[in-house]
């Protein structure tokens, strides 16, 4: 991993939460509102963003419950994570593009971490070993309670492996972030999934005009 010449240039915004709480619909209507004020922007996700990377997510959704231990579920992900971040997020940040990513480590720490149970320290070590260079400038922590998110999910059809996860694994999960999210205000934003979706896009901008206000990250 050569990550000595990366200088960043734009700004790398995540957002985050549980299954259902409407990350992707969001991400994408930030980033179409970032590009008509003429910011250059790439909406990507996790696990993917690249071939590896979508191959390596299409093998953690699918695969029966119970099938994967959870430090081989976090070792993929890192793996999948370490992939995007080399081809995709880097080089995209060089170049002065806005990179809306839904997901990123905070989703280790919340979901393998107070969903699997995993020591936060050894997620931490694979943070500092394959992104240490990548935080991200804000990250909107979309929140519902876990009973308004599981009926969301009811109305998708077939689940993958995550969303058939037990209502405890999603209170976990929701508990890392919103302890994460108390633990770095500055930088963590809740956001009321609960609201319309209208509403929801709103409260994202908030933060995200600030940081346009604040100027060139360098």
């Amino acid at each position: 991993m050569n990550t000595r010449n990366y200088i960043k240039k734009g700004r790398f915004i995540t957002l985050e939460g549980i299954e259902g709480v409407g990350k992707s619909t969001q991400a994408v209507r930030l980033g179409a509102w970032l590009e008509s004020r003429g910011i250059p922007v790439l909406v990507t996700r996790e696990p993917g963003g690249t071939t590896i990377a979508e191959d390596i997510r299409g093998l953690l959704k699918r695969a029966p419950q119970g099938s994967i231990p959870a430090p081989c579920e976090l070792l993929l992900i890192f793996a999948a994570r370490q992939a995007h971040a080399a081809r995709v997020l880097r080089p995209a940040l060089e170049t002065g593009h806005w990179v809306i990513c839904d997901r990123f480590v905070d989703a280790s720490y919340a979901y393998q971490g107070g969903g699997r149970g995993l020591p936060k320290s050894r997620i931490a070590e694979l943070e500092s070993w394959l992104v240490p260079d990548l935080r991200p400038d804000l990250t909107l922590l979309l929140d519902l309670p876990v009973p308004n998110a599981l009926a969301r999910l009811s109305g998708r059809g077939t689940r993958d492996r995550f969303e058939q996860e037990a209502a405890t694994f999603f209170m976990r999960v929701r508990n890392a972030y919103l302890t994460r999210a108390e633990a770095e205000p500055e930088r963590i934003h809740c956001i009321d999934a609960n609201a319309d979706i209208d509403a929801v896009e709103a409260q994202c901008r908030a933060p995200v005009e600030a940081l346009i206000a604040a100027g060139d990250p360098c």
